[in-house]
């Protein structure tokens, strides 16, 4: 007997003195044995000394040792609890603390092991007044039902939750007690739990108990089943516990959640309201609507701070804010009463959501008196939503503000629910409508930024093609940018004098709006330089001088000018036809990829000279002519059209020809749709660059439509050439232009005879127009003149400038022409 027996002190948990010492080899194998292990486990020193400890315990924990092993390595001790095989077979449970034996430092390493018994230790084997009063005293709700799910016992914790006193419960279903919960489902966890025998842990459940009759709560329950000793289920014993504010702020996240997910995904601003009102209803609110500054609607920029109070005019009047209803959501799909999305929703100026629009704080009405109804000014117009039956009784109103500005206002009901918002209802929600105040701001500039771009597309690419009667063409325009619609790709088609046409494409480097500007100011140089009738190779060459002086241009102490920036390194094709005589003349700056399809089918790449990209400087551009076949069609696009596969300076030239060679022997019935076809067989809908194609059926004038006489320089020709005009113009039928012609024609023939040597032409060309054209060999450009009333002469050019729509002068290769034209209609003065 102990110390501590003999003194009639009760034993320790764990006393080392009472402990059976047994040592253990580096292997785990027995190899000490004292007497106390003997009496303790029943196995004399003979028998134990040389095991293995694991065959001395138990199965289940002769399987843990393993890894209890290894924890006595890593910590340098263990402290548990084991269960031993005694002798004659029964466990015996012992605490065992392991330690390390005092050893030489090389040898192998020895543990001691402490075992002491816990039969006697206090706390075992507890009465069952001590479970029964812990289990009455616990904070945590307990109830034990029977086999048919009626109660026989509850402690007082669980009457927190309401239902009256356990004595009470007895012989009642859960249904009786809480009508306000899903009593199926919790009952059919406890058959579930009944039939199997497993414990369901940690399971959750939402709905209202007596307690707490006008909010919903959350409780979290664990069911066991309880049998007898032998097997014989008795019941099933759960426990209850309110974890309802976990919930709810389980809850708050994931609508943040969903809300970082949900808002904002496009760049609409309607869309992104109704996102708003979709990601409420229903996990905060019944129905939420969400109403708008028709300003912010049109992308257009409200006033800094609250909004404006009522004002007069043609939406509200005196009485009334009108917004536009731009989001709304309803647990009710056949909700009446409420103004339709677009609709404009009034509210009277003294009604809570005026108050918070024009105050710009947030509102909470936990009871409304007056009904929502009352807030609107018009109520055949549309105002608030309401719910069907009783309707809303409790509601927020939170403003939509970002970036120090009101956009408008959210307001969240609650109908069908029956607890009223709270604070921290309120604070979720000015939580996700902040975000969503900055996804609509973003939503609105976007707009009003699309809004400006498209403007200024219209205004830098032709919206309509002009009329003439030199080619049929057809334009696609697709822009890599596909927020702005804008790009760096451009088209031309300028009608020139002689019924001649010029094409023009080109392409300046990046994409968006400076791009944009960029190329709008190429396009008018270019339109410029198409007026003075030059050659194509000349026509870059001024347009090569300009973008390098645009890219030197700088104001002291900045930047160079980013248009100038963009449009250096730009590339252009240009090329003019002549339907008179079916000659195409051509040149490039950069990159180019003319095609010529044949009236049979068949594909040719004209050999078009590369001149040097606009503003880098290098040798002279080149121009080629060729002729072109009535019915062909010219094909000119940018280097986007075939950026798919590669930049250009990493593609095969042989391979880029050959894919557009493939597309464009596939036949289409019109000009447009081959066009487009071509754009969709060759360009993904998302482009990595610009891209513009322009095809052009070549048309013939016929012969009939143009006479061509030469006349000596003599003022004797001159009656000649008035009297062949006014012929000519009687076989066309223009009659009515006969009196203006021969004025036109006689005061340019005058003129050629006054300043130039040698025979002069005259050329009459019916178009959509009328041109007449007279060429002489002299290089003089005549002016026009204003003559003073005394002036004797100086009045020819000044008369045909008040007789034709417009007048010029392009110089050819042995001289020059001066040419009009009239409109067919007749004179205009």
């Amino acid at each position: 007997m102990s110390t501590s027996e003999e003194n009639g002190v009760p034993p320790r948990r764990f006393d080392v003195a009472d402990a059976a010492v047994v040592l253990l080899d580096a292997h785990a194998a027995v190899s000490g044995w004292t007497a106390d292990a003997e009496r303790l486990f029943g196995h004399r020193s003979a028998e134990a000394v040389g095991r293995p400890v694991a065959d001395l315990l138990m199965p289940e924990d002769a399987a843990r040792l393993p890894g209890l092993a290894r924890r006595c390595v890593r910590d340098g001790r263990w402290t548990g609890l084991l269960a031993v095989r005694h002798r004659d077979g029964h466990p015996v449970v012992v605490t065992v603390r392991v330690l390390p034996a005092v050893e030489a430092a090389d040898g192998p390493p020895r543990w001691v092991a402490l075992a002491a018994d816990t039969a006697g230790t206090p706390g075992w084997g507890m009465s069952r007044g001590v479970l029964e009063r812990m289990a009455a005293h616990s904070p945590i709700g307990i109830a034990i039902v029977d086999t048919d799910l009626r109660f026989v016992w509850s402690n007082a914790a669980l009457e927190q939750f309401g239902g009256g006193p356990g004595h009470e419960r007895i012989g009642k279903r859960l249904g009786d007690i809480q009508p306000g919960l899903d009593a199926a489902a919790l009952e059919g966890v406890m058959r579930q739990v009944l039939e199997s025998g497993e414990t369901v842990a940690g399971y959750e459940h939402v709905g209202t108990v007596r307690s707490a009759p006008h909010r919903e709560t959350a409780h979290a329950m664990s069911f066991t089943r309880l049998d007898d000793d032998q097997g014989t289920p008795l019941g099933v014993y759960y426990t209850v516990v309110d974890v309802t504010e976990r919930y709810r702020a389980r809850e708050r996240l994931t609508l943040l959640d969903r809300a970082g997910k949900s808002l904002g995904r496009t760049l609409d601003v309607a869309r992104t309201a109704q996102e708003l009102a979709d990601l409420a209803v229903p996990g905060l609110a019944d129905l939420v609507t969400v109403d708008l500054l028709e300003t912010v609607l049109e992308g257009g920029e409200p006033a800094p701070g609250p909004a404006d109070g009522p004002a007069d005019g043609p939406l509200g009047g005196p009485d009334a804010v009108p917004l536009r209803r731009a989001g709304h959501r309803s647990v009710d799909a056949q909700e009446p009463g409420s103004a339709g999305i677009g609709q404009v929703a009034r509210y009277r100026a003294d009604s809570p959501p005026i108050a918070a629009l024009t105050g710009g704080g947030s509102w909470i009405g936990e009871r409304l008196d007056p009904p929502a109804g009352a807030w609107t000014a018009d109520p055949s117009r549309g105002g608030p939503a309401v719910l069907p039956g009783p309707g809303p009784h409790t509601a927020m109103i939170v403003p939509v503000r970002a970036r120090g500005t009101t956009l408008g206002i959210t307001t969240f009901f609650r109908g069908r629910r029956k607890e009223p918002f709270d604070h921290d209802d309120l604070h979720l929600a000015e939580e996700f409508v902040a975000r969503a105040a900055l996804c609509l701001d973003n939503a609105r500039r976007y707009t009003r930024e699309r809004d400006a771009a498209l403007v200024l597309q219209r205004h830098l690419l032709p919206h309509r093609l002009p009329e003439q009667d030199a080619m049929e063409v057809a334009a696609c325009y697709r822009p890599a940018d596909e927020l702005t619609g804008l790009g760096g790709d451009w088209f031309d088609v300028i009608p020139l004098s002689g019924a001649r046409v010029a094409l023009v494409v080109g392409d300046v480097v990046g994409h968006g709006i400076e791009a944009a500007a960029a190329m709008g100011r190429l396009r008018a140089a270019v339109q410029t330089l198409a007026d003075l009738d030059l050659p194509p190779e000349e026509v870059l060459a001024h347009l090569d001088d300009l973008v390098d002086r645009a890219g030197q241009e700088a104001a002291p102490g900045t930047a160079p000018r980013a248009d100038g920036v963009r449009a250096k390194g730009a590339s252009c094709l240009y090329a003019v036809y002549d339907p008179v005589g079916g000659r195409l003349s051509m040149a490039a700056a950069g990159h180019g990829l003319p095609a010529v399809v044949a009236p049979d089918g068949s594909v040719d790449f004209p050999d078009l000279p590369q001149g040097p990209e606009l503003g880098v400087g290098g040798p002279p551009f080149e121009s080629v002519e060729l002729r072109l076949a009535e019915d062909s069609v010219l094909t000119l696009g940018t280097d986007g059209l075939l950026a798919a596969e590669g930049p250009a300076d990493r593609r095969d030239a042989a391979a880029d020809r050959e894919r557009l060679r493939g597309v464009l022997e596939r036949q289409t019935s019109g000009l447009d749709d081959r066009c487009r076809a071509v754009v969709d067989a060759l360009v993904p809908a998302r482009p990595p660059d610009d891209v513009v194609l322009l095809m052009a059926r070549a048309r013939r004038l016929p012969a009939d439509r143009t006479v061509s006489w030469e006349l000596p320089a003599d003022p004797a020709s001159v009656a000649e050439v008035r009297k062949r005009t006014s012929r000519q113009l009687c076989e066309w039928g223009l009659d009515e232009l006969t009196f203006t012609t021969e004025l036109v024609v006689s005061e340019l023939f005058t003129n050629a005879i006054r300043h130039a040597d040698g025979p002069i032409r005259l050329r009459l060309i019916m178009s959509r127009t009328l041109f007449c054209e007279v060429w002489d060999a002299s290089p003089t450009a005549p002016h026009l003149r204003h003559p003073k009333t005394t002036d004797e002469g100086g009045r020819g050019l000044f008369l045909v400038s008040r007789c034709t729509q417009r007048w010029g002068t392009r110089y050819t290769q042995d001289g020059k022409i001066i040419w009009t034209e009239q409109s067919l209609a007749g004179p205009t003065f």
